[in-house]
């Protein structure tokens, strides 16, 4: 069967012209304003593969016979080759039994149809010779649309999992940076002597960190232990010995210095805990210490825990050796807070669930002191990981922990409540509390500085045993003083406030860590306040140069007021809740120049 064809014999050249003069100029340009000009060839064979853009070699150009007819192009596969047949039909009739559906197109794509011939690729189309170009598609195989089908879900999962992990990063990078510019405008030493300036402590636990931890972290330490020369004894403790050490690099003669804690093999449990909690990689924080890697010394039948290295030294020694402005307070209590409440979360900052974990042996020797004057926790022998798994006869056989001068009164009692987790971290916020209430002692800021002093000083030994210390705390109700003289700075106040409730008898009266971190970061937000006020008053009187004296009266502020200023709702439970917000400059006669 063929298919429709144009009814006016194809015409030659000079015919044509003939019969254009006969129908008049008027009558030409009604022939070319309602019909179509398409390519019209009878069936020729072609090299056109099907596949890309062919043309249809068709040398001949016609003009329809009605203007409701349109090009068409058609496409057929035989067992010889490749054919094509170019047309002019009318659309609202069947061609080769297909009803034609794309003549409005300007181009002629190619569509596979099942006609009265068998199978052939049609296009159809109304612009001038459009049937001489031909497009062909390539349709998606039933196979491949059952495929893209089923991974759709998978690629949607997995485009959701790395939408959370991204956020997750950038809130927690933003929120490092936010800690980390707050600091850097308080952690410049002032002239008060303090030596920071070791160009050997280039570790350090945020997400600057030296590549010396990448390249610890990336050796295969089951087959070769890591290239690391002892240096010097910097520490020795109860369970191990601390080294001063240098990890050499295989490619040059270049090391970076790191910490070695060496446990004898005697003390395989404890070197054990401690490797177990540092390995978590939820404890990484920049108040904690860095940890790189825990490596078995067979030959020297030794375990070994490397770990960055801060020459400045742990908080006991440095506040022996110094004497704290206000501002060197105020970073080293709040990132000590920041390190505790990191450790008692029960969640990450973007949001993921963390296992909280307790100290258990809080002290200003198990403190170290980074460059920056911060704070970061070490020596975790003794902490408890307060998984749900844990039950009651688990977390009794953990026992009577810790260093005796620091343990909270229901430590010394034995009398913890081991059917509430949160027990445990109120006893090491019993112990943050005297460690500030050490670090508060240093500061000038109190007036007169005595000589550092561990919390109780003397009135315990240097080395008290738990008895001692419950006739001290539990008998006595004892505290370390806080004479009346450190209440007459407002900041000291804060946080003398903050020490009591943290030390309190009673512990579900103690603040959470995460309220002491909050409490103690609006305070550095309020004088940051405070500073920027002091510093635009002072530029805009020493541009007028107009001196004059101005009194301005000092307003006596009581211990009650600060304590109702800093009121908070602080449940025991680590969810961010209170703000602190003072009000008022605490200044004496001044001399101004306007």
């Amino acid at each position: 069967m063929q298919g429709p064809r144009c009814s006016p014999a194809l015409l030659p050249v000079g015919l044509l012209l003939l019969l254009l003069l006969e129908l008049g100029s008027s009558g030409v340009l009604h022939m070319l304003a309602v019909s179509q000009l398409c390519k019209f060839c009878d069936l020729e064979a072609s090299s056109c593969s099907g596949t890309g853009t062919c043309s249809s070699n068709c040398s001949i150009t016609s003009i329809c016979s009605h203007p409701s007819e349109v090009c068409v192009a058609i496409w057929r596969k035989n067992e010889t080759g490749f054919s094509v047949e170019t047309l002019c039909h009318d659309p609202s009739s069947l061609l080769y039994g297909v009803q034609l559906d794309d003549y409005n197109s300007s181009t002629c794509v190619m569509k596979e149809k099942n006609s009265s011939t068998g199978t052939a690729h049609f296009c159809s189309c109304s612009e001038e010779e459009c049937n001489d170009k031909l497009l062909f598609t390539v349709d998606p195989t039933p196979l491949t649309s059952i495929i893209l089908v089923s991974l759709l879900p998978l690629l949607v999962t997995a485009a959701a999992s790395a939408v959370m992990i991204y956020s997750c990063r950038v809130h927690r990078r933003r929120h490092l940076r936010h800690i980390w510019e707050r600091n850097i405008k308080l952690h410049k030493p002032k002239g008060s002597g303090l030596d920071c300036s070791n160009a050997c402590a280039i570790l350090v636990d945020d997400d600057g960190s030296d590549s010396s931890s990448t390249y610890a972290n990336n050796l295969n330490h089951n087959t070769e232990p890591l290239p690391i020369e002892l240096d010097l004894l910097v520490g020795k403790g109860r369970f191990a010995q601390v080294y001063k050490a240098k990890l050499k690099q295989t490619t040059s003669d270049q090391f970076e210095t790191v910490a070695v804690k060496i446990f004898p093999y005697e003390e395989y449990a404890s070197w054990k805990n401690e490797k177990d909690i540092f390995s978590n990689t939820d404890l990484r924080h920049e108040n904690v210490l860095h940890f790189l890697t825990a490596e078995e010394r067979k030959v020297e039948k030794q375990y070994w825990l490397i770990t960055a290295f801060h020459p400045t030294g742990n908080l006991q020694e440095f506040l022996t050796q110094h004497v704290l402005s206000w501002e060197e307070l105020q970073v080293l209590s709040s990132s000590l807070a920041r390190g505790v409440a990191h450790l008692h979360s029960d969640r990450l900052p973007c949001g993921r669930h963390k296992v909280p974990i307790v100290h258990r042996d809080l002290k200003s020797s198990n403190i170290l002191v980074k460059k920056d004057l911060t704070c970061c926790l070490c020596d975790f022998g003794l902490a408890l990981r307060l998984d749900s798994s844990l039950s009651v006869d688990d977390l009794a056989n953990s026992g009577q922990v810790g260093t005796a001068r620091y343990m909270a009164p229901e430590v010394l009692e034995a009398r913890l409540n081991l059917e509430n987790i949160e027990s445990f971290k109120q006893t090491d916020i019993y112990s943050m509390a005297l460690v500030l209430w050490e670090i508060t002692s240093r500061c000038k800021a109190i007036g007169e500085v005595k000589e550092y002093e561990p919390a109780f000083g003397s009135k315990v030994r240097e080395h008290p045993c738990v008895e001692s210390m419950k006739d001290n705390v539990l008998r006595d109700k004892g505290r370390p003083e806080i004479p009346d003289s450190w209440l007459r700075h407002q900041g000291i106040s804060v946080i003398c406030a903050t020490i009591k409730e943290c030390w309190d008898h009673d512990p579900e009266a103690r603040l959470t860590a995460h309220c002491v971190a909050e409490r103690l970061s609006e305070l550095e937000d309020e004088q940051d306040k405070l500073s920027s006020r002091s510093s635009s008053a002072e530029k805009i009187l020493e541009e007028l140069k107009m001196p004059i004296a101005v009194d301005i009266p000092e307003e006596e502020v009581k211990i009650s007021q600060i304590q109702n200023v800093i009121a908070v709702d602080c449940s025991m439970t680590d969810s961010p809740q209170g703000d602190v917000h003072l009000e008022g400059v605490h200044s004496s006669r001044t001399r101004m120049y306007l």
